[in-house]
């Protein structure tokens, strides 16, 4: 079976506007998480990673980007950095482009005195995609992944399998998603934000800290584009708890199950993975089912990170971002350690690295979880 391979990628986030500056700030332990005093955002300070006032206007090369939201300018602005490292035209008839996201512009409902005046066009998602595709001259129908936090991955699985069907060569996958009061009072409402920068998997975590970005990556089964430093991407599994609308499994069975599946699917055994790149959204009940789930994989032998102290919660961009910064940390053979995790707070014994490391290693896989029982399990390889 022929394989489908990342060529280019880019993370725009509050840590850079290409992925070498992110993950050269990731690498030195640097996150992009502070402390916003926003009243229009929140009644009281809250933790998050968002853009820096003008930091996504100092990207601009073109000025007609004035015309679209923040939304739509993470994603163009994403996409134009990945497709200015590849010859790939994906304009030929032959390229999917794919969005990610789980609010998409639903910032646009907050700018409204009166809600029912609300842009509902532009707020539909299928909408927002065709918007960014045209500004690439795009005239094809993109595709849009929106399956609550494990949509940016998904998107890679889609992309993945359309390739290997025949039905395309390469593909365009990118997602972002941005902080807004709505999304932000979501989280409270569940009690569920962290009060301090988030710990994942730590005994005294809070919970979640919300962030905003976007990734793309640019996928073909064309090895004329490869490079050395092109990513194979293998097999993935999706799975459903169907436990609750909010709250994970509480066996952490299912996601055990697309793991599982994911090293079946690329012919490989726990011993094989370098290192897992978790979801690890330092709520209680998912470190506690993701501790279960690694357990049940196989996997607790196996070196453990999460990005989230980086980045915050991306929500439908966090599967993309966190892949494309393990993919990178895979070519450089180290495993970046998940900030703020100090002491083990979930049921099983979990290798949650602290600290930078260097180690031989081949495969890495990434996991995503979301509300309503959502699971995904990717492995990625040299």
């Amino acid at each position: 079976m022929k394989s489908v391979y990342v060529v280019a990628d880019n993370i725009l986030s509050p840590l850079g506007r290409t992925t070498e500056e992110n993950f050269a700030n990731v690498s030195s332990g640097q996150s992009g998480i502070s402390l916003h005093d926003d009243p229009k955002m929140s009644a009281g300070p809250f933790y998050a990673a968002m853009m820096g006032v003008g930091q996504l206007e100092s990207s601009w090369n073109d000025e007609t980007l004035e015309q679209y939201t923040k939304f739509e300018q993470l994603l163009i602005l994403s996409v134009q950095n990945a497709l200015d490292r590849t010859d790939i035209n994906i304009n030929n008839g032959r390229t999917a482009f794919i969005v990610s996201t789980t609010k998409g512009n639903i910032e646009l409902l907050e700018q409204q005195e009166n809600p029912a005046n609300a842009p509902l066009q532009e707020m539909e998602l299928t909408n927002t995609a065709k918007k960014v595709a045209q500004y690439f001259n795009y005239t094809a129908e993109p595709i849009v992944v929106s399956n609550a936090c494990i949509s940016g991955l998904l998107a890679i699985l889609t992309a993945r399998r359309l390739i290997l069907s025949g039905q395309y060569d390469h593909a365009v996958v990118t997602g972002a998603d941005v902080v807004t009061r709505f999304v932000l009072s979501g989280f409270q409402s569940f009690q569920a934000v962290s009060n301090e920068p988030c710990r994942p998997f730590d005994a005294e975590r809070k919970g979640v800290t919300l962030g905003e970005g976007a990734a793309t990556v640019i996928m073909t089964a064309d090895e004329t584009y490869l490079t050395p430093a092109s990513i194979r991407v293998g097999a993935g599994a999706v799975s459903n708890d169907a436990n609750h609308i909010s709250g994970p499994s509480r066996t952490g069975a299912e996601l055990s199950l697309a793991m599982q599946q994911a090293m079946k699917g690329s012919g490989l055994t726990p011993a094989d993975i370098g290192f897992v790149s978790a979801h690890g959204t330092a709520t209680l009940y998912n470190d506690e089912m993701e501790s279960k789930a690694l357990h049940l994989a196989g996997l607790l032998d196996v070196p453990v990170n999460s990005l989230k102290g980086y980045y915050g919660h991306t929500l439908g961009a966090a599967g993309l971002i966190e892949a494309v910064i393990s993919m990178h940390a895979l070519q450089q053979q180290i495993v970046i350690p998940t900030i703020g995790f100090r002491e083990l707070g979930v049921p099983h014994p979990v290798k949650v690295s602290n600290q930078i490391s260097s180690r031989p290693m081949q495969y890495f896989m990434k996991t995503v979880s979301g509300f309503g029982g959502c699971n995904a399990a990717m492995i990625f390889s040299k």
